[in-house]
């Protein structure tokens, strides 16, 4: 089956497959949130499971060993739309940082809503931030993970990194480790395309910050340590790519 009916195939169940959730996993809005969160890492490993059967695209992890006990901060590079759900089963109980106007979208923010997903209006400037401190400090009581894309939006494989000052802000305040998160997952689902390509989406934790350092010397440490591990994740899918054309 060639690429292109491998990703509309894989496109049509994904959606399907989000509907369905939403449809019949309804009854969950009324339950504990715990219910919820089940009702979304399932819907994340089905997902998943057609990812790999339909389109060949796999998914390794690495630097499990790297990932603290109880709550921490996990700023993670973002490259695709496929961080928003597959990530989900690589967390104990995540709150993942999300455009205050998904929150409006019926279903989608109603079940934000229930998960206790972390909303910001980033157009309102620093009192959007004070609220994702407030909103971030309530989930690390929690003992939940804060779950970030540092640099606000989607960038595509190689290009310059631009991560926000916000980032640095939410690190001082929360006072927990912060585990840089690197993967390659832009080049086999690519930004503004339809198509799913095969593979091996890796997501490597890397190892944590720990709580207490200068916010400018956490920024530049956090961006160095993201970016040189994605640089080499990326090397080395090109590298293997070639190697297997060769043969």
């Amino acid at each position: 089956m060639s690429l292109i009916l491998r990703s509309t195939l894989f496109n049509l169940l994904f959606y399907l497959a989000t509907a369905l959730f939403v449809v019949v996993g309804s009854p969950l809005l009324l339950g504990p949130r715990s219910w919820a969160m089940a009702g979304l890492r399932t819907h994340a490993l089905t997902c998943l499971w057609l990812l790999k059967q339909v389109v060949g695209l796999h998914l390794e992890v690495r630097g499990k060993e790297n990932i603290p006990d109880g709550a921490y901060l996990a700023a993670s590079k973002h490259q695709s739309a496929w961080e928003t759900f597959a990530l989900i089963p690589l967390f104990r109980d995540p709150a993942m940082v999300m455009k205050a106007e998904l929150f409006w979208i019926p279903f989608h923010g109603w079940f934000s809503r229930k998960f206790e997903m972390i909303g910001v209006k980033r157009e309102t400037g620093p009192s959007a931030l004070r609220h994702l401190v407030r909103e971030a400090r309530n989930r690390v009581a929690q003992g939940r993970e804060i779950v970030i894309f540092p640099e606000g939006t989607r960038r595509a494989p190689n290009a310059p990194p631009d991560y926000k000052s916000g980032i640095s802000m939410i690190y001082h305040a929360l006072d927990v480790p912060c585990v840089p998160i690197a993967l390659n997952s832009g080049l086999f689902w690519p930004r503004r395309s339809w198509l799913r390509k095969p593979g091996t989406i890796v997501v490597e934790f890397l190892p944590a910050i720990p709580p207490g350092m200068d916010r400018k010397q956490f920024k530049i440490k956090l961006q160095d340590s993201i970016e040189t591990a994605t640089d080499n994740l990326l090397e080395e899918t090109l590298i293997a790519k070639n190697t297997a054309l060769s043969h």
